[in-house]
């Protein structure tokens, strides 16, 4: 059993086919699907949606690319849906230096005021982080240091030596000293079907060298297909070739890895068993 830490199962791609792509999930032994908003009428979505099927969850959140739309009001909205019972986490929020759909310095200051949420609320963050790994940093490491004592500490038991989950790093792009570095924050590291690729670059390099405690699975679905689908509309039935792709790097079977991931995101959203 797998549980996809990372999918849009809202998206348009999914239109004509959402509750199909949910059941095709489940007879891939996908038990459990975590769907992140990217604005605050994606995360409305989300939250209906996992209202609607039992084995999804939401996060919700303004994405980087949409903080132009957090206003004042739509945040405090968010902050509202973050009660919701199937709400496991505030996300997908980061900074994408990449693109700058939105200035860099709104999307540092929604980025700031959405974490304030998630420590409000005790909630872990789902963060996105595309060329601005320094910055997304010293946000973080700025807000653990305010508040980071009573932020999930309390409530999540420490895993490790490297601290209590306060969230995950999804699509991580970085190196294994800087995976190290955000696990010793806290946080996990999520990898989607870049790992499958012939030049997956630092995603292999993670998938090999850091163990299987501190890792979560993810499809970024409809982005990101693993092979033997890349190229095509990605769903989170395709989760499982990205466990074997992780488990042959690292010498283990993937019901070794979905164990692992799924004990992660249990700890992480309280997902599972």
């Amino acid at each position: 059993m797998f549980i996809d830490s990372h999918a849009h199962i809202t998206a348009d791609a999914f239109t004509s086919d959402r509750d199909e792509t949910i059941q095709r999930a489940l007879d891939a032994g996908v038990e459990y699907i975590v769907n992140p908003g990217t604005d605050l009428e994606d995360s409305r979505r989300a939250v209906e949606l996992a209202d609607k099927h039992p084995g999804v969850f939401a996060c919700v959140g303004f994405h980087p690319h949409d903080a132009s739309k957090a206003d004042e009001r739509s945040l405090g909205e968010i902050e509202e849906l973050s009660k919701h019972p199937k709400v496991v986490g505030i996300g997908e929020i980061g900074l994408d230096f990449h693109y700058n759909f939105s200035p860099a310095d709104r999307q540092e200051a929604v980025f700031g005021e959405q974490i304030q949420i998630a420590q409000r609320r005790n909630l872990p963050i789902v963060i996105h982080t595309r060329e601005a790994m320094d910055s997304t940093l010293r946000i973080v490491e700025a807000a653990i240091a305010e508040h980071g004592a009573s932020w999930r500490v309390p409530s999540v038991p420490a895993r490790s030596r490297h601290g209590a989950p306060r969230g995950v790093f999804h699509c991580f792009p970085g190196d294994v000293a800087t995976a190290w570095k955000v696990i010793g924050m806290g946080f996990f590291v999520s990898l989607p079907g870049i790992v499958t690729f012939k030049k997956s670059g630092n995603a292999s390099r993670v998938a090999a060298e850091i163990s299987p405690e501190h890792l979560l699975l993810e499809t970024d679905s409809p982005y990101l297909a693993p092979v033997p689908h890349r190229g095509k509309r990605n769903e989170p039935a395709f989760l499982p070739l990205i466990a074997s792709r992780i488990a042959e790097l690292q010498h283990l079977s993937a019901e070794d890895i979905g164990r692992a991931t799924n004990y992660n995101i249990y700890h992480l959203f309280g997902i599972g068993s």
